[in-house]
């Protein structure tokens, strides 16, 4: 009977499980019941794990199973992607924060770990739904302190939960009516079962499991990478060192505020980003000896990284410039927003975005690539505009990874974006701003007409592939055979007695004579409003329909 896990062990579960759930992935995209072209829960969650991996394999095999749950945390947070990652990473919170310190984990920790996560979980989700992945994550939960109360063996214990987790999963079709209808588990509930079996496994002795796909490069944030996110190359450089380092934080080292104000005294380039357990840490200086003592006052120092920029080749200060550069506040508010088509990035840009992060329904940027964002814009304040509800957990985690103030409002589509934009008051203050752009966007809307990823019968529709699927305030309204009459049934439903404008984004996959066509047809309908027509080359939605 094993006692205990140590970190290799739980290292190597990790990065096993990261593997499993990215040869499934797939798999668990089909489960997603919504017909709509977003079945990303697999994709997502394996990306947020594979971040961790990616981190968990520069571990030493000496590591703590503190420094390991530590590691997959902070790797998970920072490449979480979708609701699902989110919430992955949120579970796994709850280990970093209960084995902090600790060399192995114990029966009772692992209880105590995964209490602690699907709480977190829980209290990020603003209204929690039963039938998916939390409900798998909390019985799983109850049944591991169950379990403590007849073994100390944490295998055992971990065995019962992952039973119990495959019940839960089962029984999720009861639950929620739109996966009984579809005769599928939720989806995120399953990539949840596939990691805890997986790492089962690995705990019972079995050796990390091969992936059977190439890895999604784009999916890991190392230290390597942190560089590239933070880093820069000054064209003419004023300090020779660029030093990094990663510090672990010790008990009441205070805020990390004094930290960057030294660091700023002996350099330049300064970025210091820190979560409940870690700072990590950027500077430009010449003496790099004194930024790791003045470190060491803060926690332990981790992968420490110096280079002289001065010997480094051209090409290679050129192309870290040219992919990012964090900038220092120069203004009072910024603006971040996520959009797909050029179109629509081109109209945030004119209405005052300060940087665009590539995404939206079926490409889920990572809380990390939000954070690059919000680093670069050049504020003492930042909104973040998700323009998803898939996007808007993400965005939420990158807040407390930032180094400046964020303000994340609950875009959930592009026209309530570009409104709560519209209603921005340079002159106003950070409260009244927030109350003003969040009730121009609920006073938006939306429209969106795409297609039908997969046969489904969702809310009494039954769905064929390939279907036209015409979307009001983000729930199915109705289905088409025409792509054109679907839009303009959908816009009458959205105009209302005090509608005064229309606007229409046409797609990628829309030509400019069929977008004209649709345009003739409104106007013929509503001929006492201003209808706005526009390319915004959008993938996946065909147009794109807001009525204010």
């Amino acid at each position: 009977m094993r006692s205990a896990i140590n970190g290799n062990v739980f290292r190597c579960a990790v990065i096993s499980a990261a593997n499993v759930l990215t040869n499934k992935k797939s798999s668990v995209d089909q489960l997603n019941v919504f017909p709509v072209p977003d079945g990303d829960t697999g994709t997502n969650m394996s990306m947020t794990i594979s971040n961790a991996a990616a981190a968990l394999k520069a571990l030493p095999e000496t590591a703590t199973v503190g420094e390991a749950a530590a590691e997959t945390a902070s790797g998970m947070l920072r490449g979480a992607r979708g609701n699902s990652g989110v919430i992955l990473s949120l579970i796994f919170r709850g280990f970093a924060k209960t084995l902090k310190d600790r060399d192995e984990l114990t029966s009772e920790l692992l209880a105590e770990s995964l209490e602690a996560g699907v709480k977190g979980a829980y209290k990020s989700v603003m209204k929690p739904t039963e039938g998916t992945i939390l409900t798998v994550a909390r019985e799983a939960s109850e049944k591991a302190r169950e379990a403590t109360l007849s073994t100390n063996d944490p295998i055992m214990v971990w065995s019962e939960m992952c039973a119990q987790a495959e019940k839960s999963l089962d029984n999720t079709p009861n639950l929620l009516p739109q996966l009984a209808k579809a005769g599928v588990v939720d989806a995120g509930g399953m990539g949840l079962l596939i990691i805890f079996k997986e790492m089962k496994r690995v705990f019972e002795g079995g050796e990390i499991a091969a992936p059977a796909e190439p890895a999604d490069k784009s999916a890991a944030i190392t230290i390597d990478s942190f560089k590239d996110a933070v880093g820069m190359y000054d064209s003419e450089i004023h300090y020779t060192y660029c030093t990094e380092m990663i510090i672990t934080k010790k008990h009441g080292c205070g805020s990390s505020d004094a930290l960057r104000a030294y660091l700023e005294t002996i350099g330049d380039c300064v970025v210091v980003v820190e979560d409940d357990e870690i700072i990590k840490v950027h500077v430009h200086t010449n003496d790099p000896g004194l930024a790791i003592q003045k470190g060491l006052e803060f926690g332990c120092i981790n992968l420490p990284k110096i280079e002289n920029m001065k010997l480094q080749h051209e090409n290679r200060k050129r192309s870290a410039a040219a992919d990012f550069t964090p900038a220092k506040p120069e203004k009072k508010y910024g603006f971040v927003a996520v959009a797909a088509g050029s179109g629509i990035e081109a109209m945030f840009t004119d209405i005052g975005v300060d940087c665009i992060v590539r995404g939206g329904q079926t490409m889920n940027p990572s809380t990390d690539d939000i954070l690059k964002a919000i680093m670069s814009c050049p504020a003492e304040t930042v909104f973040v505009l998700p323009n998803n509800k898939n996007i808007i957990m993400a965005a939420e985690q990158a807040v407390k990874l930032a180094d400046r103030k964020v303000c994340v409002l609950q875009t959930r589509s592009i026209p309530q974006g570009m409104s709560a934009m519209m209603a921005f008051d340079p002159d106003a203050d950070l409260s009244t701003n927030r109350l003003e752009m969040t009730n121009a966007l609920e006073r938006v809307a939306t429209g969106q007409v795409t297609f039908a990823a997969r046969d489904s019968d969702f809310e009494g529709h039954t769905i064929k592939q390939g279907e036209i699927l015409c979307m009001e305030n983000g729930k199915l309204a109705f289905t088409e055979r025409d792509i054109n009459k679907g839009a303009y049934k959908l816009t009458k439903r959205l105009v209302k007695g005090d509608t005064s404008f229309i606007t229409v984004l046409y797609g990628a996959d829309v030509t400019d004579e069929a977008a004209e066509n649709l345009h003739a047809m409104l106007s013929k309908k509503f001929s006492g409003m201003d209808i706005n027509m526009a390319r915004g080359g959008q993938p996946v939605y065909y147009y794109i329909i807001s009525a204010e």
